[in-house]
């Protein structure tokens, strides 16, 4: 039997990934309320908002800034109320591509060669081999990806990235095939594949309905699945992280994993990712959410 509480879901907010957020909140609130519980939607589109009093706990369906560097996870901590998902310090290193790569180096996790650009006047580095993936260091879902096949290419791609962010991330291209792991109260969850049907796994093909394929669990030997989730688990770790994320995952030819990056907010619609592989694990939406719940009420 669950015992009915007043939720607070935070959703929309003032990121570039406002739009995804207020779905990932719908789909939320509606699988909440259909367990009993008493759900109260809340958009932090300005500051100044006000939790509903008797909140119990709040289920953080934020993505992209305020919601996932650990902004909105502080000013919670200022209140005292429960909040769903990792710490704010864990949501700030999760969410900046740079720190995490630091972490993960120190951790010894794997992930690609790289280096860090703030001026477009910047040459192209010597000491990285093309092609290359440009992405603004603190921006999520794919906003501002640039992917640097030829030289020319270069001073365009790294200008476009840094419209988003003063700094850029510049890593080389890891050829293989596109994984992302689930992690759910330090459990690793069913390897997703991503196959896009065309291109590459941008914000259009991430967003537009059948543009990419998903296989879960991901054909892989036993000995790769358990690479992928330990790699996964490993960077989940050397962030600091707690509850549940999910990790991209790239995956060479030989098996070998290369960490990406870790979502600590990641979407949670019906279609998500995160919840596709929570399914295949025995567990529904419902369930799920019930759960992330449960794991931030731990902490009251």
């Amino acid at each position: 039997m669950i015992q009915p509480l007043n939720i607070t879901v935070m959703l929309g907010g003032p990121s570039a990934e406002r739009e995804v957020s207020l779905r990932t909140g719908a789909a939320v609130a509606k699988a909440l309320r259909s367990l009993g519980h008493a759900v109260h939607e809340l958009d932090p589109q300005q500051p100044g908002w006000i939790l509903p009093t008797k909140t119990d706990a709040v289920f953080l369906a934020l993505h992209g800034t305020y919601g996932e560097d650990g902004t909105v996870q502080t000013e919670l901590d200022k209140l005292g109320v429960p909040y769903t998902g990792c710490s704010a310090e864990a949501s700030r290193i999760a969410f900046d591509k740079v720190l995490t790569k630091q972490s993960c180096i120190e951790a010894g996790v794997p992930t690609a060669k790289f280096t860090t650009v703030t001026s477009k006047e910047t040459p192209l580095p010597k000491n990285l081999l093309l092609p290359l993936v440009a992405k603004p260091s603190r921006q999520g879902s794919s906003v501002g990806l640039q992917f640097i096949d030829r030289a020319e290419q270069w001073p365009d791609s790294i200008a476009e990235a840094l419209k988003f962010d003063s700094e850029v991330l510049v890593e080389e291209k890891i050829v293989g095939r596109e994984t992302t792991v689930g992690i759910l109260d330090g459990h690793v969850l069913p390897v997703v594949e991503v196959r896009p049907k065309s291109g590459s796994y941008d914000y259009q093909t991430k967003y537009t309905a059948g543009a990419t394929d998903y296989f879960c669990p991901a054909d892989f030997d036993a000995a790769t699945t358990q690479r992928i989730q330990a790699a996964a688990l490993g960077a989940f770790k050397a962030i600091g992280g707690r509850d549940y994320s999910r990790v991209d995952v790239m995956v060479r030819p030989d098996g070998s994993p290369v960490v990406l990056e870790v979502n600590t907010l990641p979407g949670m619609t019906e279609t998500s990712l995160l919840p596709k592989a929570a399914a295949v694990a025995g567990m529904n939406f419902a369930q799920l959410c019930q759960r992330m719940v449960e794991l931030a009420l731990l902490r009251k």
